[in-house]
C-alpha cells in the first residue's frame, strides 16, 4: 500500500514538471506534433500517476489483493513504455519509438480491468 502511494505521489509531481517542461522548455524547439506527443504522454502519465494512488488507498482497505498489486505495477510499466516512448520521441524525433508506445497502453488497460476484477471481487 504505501509504496503505490509513494510510487503515486512522486509520479505525480514528475508528470507535472515534463507538463511543464513541454509547454515551457520545449516551445519553439520541437516541431508542433511532438509538442503534442509530449503533452499525451504528460497526460496519460498523470491519469496513471493518480491510479497508483487509489490502487494505494485501495489496498489500505483491502486484506491483501494480488490483481491490485499487479495492477499498480502494470500502471508504472505503461507510464514507463507509453509515456516515456512519447517523451523520448518528441525530444529525439525518432518516431521508431512509436512501437513502444502500444505496450505501454496495453499496460494502462490490463492494470484497469485488474482494479474492476480486485475491487468487484473484494466488495461484493
Amino acid at each position: 500500500m504505501r509504496l503505490f502511494l509513494l510510487l503515486g505521489s512522486i509520479n505525480m509531481a514528475l508528470s507535472i514538471a515534463l507538463g511543464a517542461f513541454g509547454a515551457h522548455g520545449l516551445k519553439d524547439k520541437v516541431a508542433e506534433k511532438m509538442i503534442a506527443n509530449w503533452n499525451t504522454g504528460a497526460h496519460y502519465h498523470m491519469i496513471h500517476a493518480l491510479g497508483m494512488l487509489v490502487v494505494g488507498i485501495l489496498l489500505s482497505k483491502v486484506q491483501s489483493s494480488g490483481m491490485l498489486t499487479a495492477s499498480g505495477w502494470l500502471m508504472l510499466v505503461g507510464v514507463v513504455l507509453f509515456s516515456g516512448s512519447l517523451y523520448v520521441m518528441a525530444v529525439t524525433g525518432v518516431t521508431k519509438l512509436g512501437a513502444i508506445t502500444p505496450i505501454g497502453g496495453l499496460a494502462f488497460i490490463v492494470a484497469w480491468v485488474l482494479v474492476a476484477v480486485a475491487v468487484y471481487k473484494q466488495f461484493s
